[in-house]
C-alpha cells in the first residue's frame, strides 16, 4: 500500500483501504523475517488512516482492528480475539535527518529555526509526542508499517477466560471440562527425591 507525497493536499489526505489477510497473515507468522507470534488472523481489516504534512515531513495518524485466533496458554483451546491498532507516527525524509544531523553539529541558529517553524506548521499539536520514521521523502510505503504496529499491539499471551483452569500437569485432561482424581499438590523440587528413599525397621 503506497501513498504520494505529492497525493497529500494542503487540508490533508484521509485513506479507508482494506487490510489483506496476505498481509496479516505474514506479520503474524514471522514469514518477513520475524518471529512466529503464535497468532493468526481470522479475517482481513479495514484501515482508516489520515495523513498531512507537517515540518517538512508527513503526520500519520491510523488506526484498524485484526481479528485473531491463538491457542489458550492455559488450557490450549482456540481464542478468538479483536486486537486494536491505533498508532501516530512522524515521518520524516532522510534528507532532513542527514540536514538535522549536520545542523545540529554545526549551526545551532538553525536548529532554533527549525523549532519555529515546527511550532508554526505543526498546529498545537507536539511532533515530540509522536513515534519517528524515516522514509525516502517521495513515497510511504503503509505495509511495513501496518505490520510493525500490529505486532506491537498484540497481548503476550491469550486466555480462553480469566479462571481458566487450563490442563491438568499429569493426565493432561482439560480441568474446565472435567475433573480427575491426579494429586495435582505442588511438591518441592528439592524434596522430591526423599520420595524414592525406602526406610527398613
Amino acid at each position: 500500500m503506497l501513498v504520494k507525497v505529492e497525493q497529500i493536499h494542503e487540508t490533508g489526505l484521509k485513506l479507508d483501504e482494506p487490510v489483506g489477510l496476505e498481509l496479516l497473515g505474514a506479520a503474524l507468522s514471522g514469514s518477513e523475517g520475524g518471529q512466529d507470534t503464535g497468532f493468526r488472523a481470522v479475517r482481513p481489516s479495514q484501515l482508516k488512516a489520515s495523513l498531512r504534512k507537517v515540518s517538512g515531513g508527513v503526520l500519520l495518524e491510523g488506526r484498524f482492528t485484526v481479528d485473531v485466533t491463538s491457542p489458550c496458554k492455559r488450557c490450549l483451546k482456540d481464542v478468538e480475539l479483536s486486537v486494536p491498532v491505533s498508532f501516530t507516527l512522524n515521518l520524516v525524509p532522510e534528507s532532513l535527518v542527514r540536514g538535522d544531523d549536520f545542523d545540529d553539529a554545526d549551526d545551532e541558529g538553525s536548529m532554533e529555526k527549525k523549532e519555529r517553524q515546527q511550532g508554526e506548521s505543526g498546529g498545537s499539536f507536539e511532533l515530540g509526542d509522536a513515534d519517528q520514521e524515516v522514509f525516502d521523502g517521495k513515497t510511504i510505503d503503509l505495509d511495513p508499517i501496518l505490520r510493525e504496529q500490529l505486532l506491537l499491539a498484540l497481548p503476550m499471551n491469550a486466555v480462553c477466560k480469566d479462571d481458566c483452569k487450563g490442563l491438568c500437569p499429569q493426565c493432561g485432561i482439560n480441568r474446565n471440562e472435567a475433573t480427575c482424581q491426579c494429586d495435582t499438590k505442588p511438591v518441592d523440587p528439592r524434596l522430591a527425591p526423599l520420595k524414592n528413599i525406602k526406610l527398613s525397621n
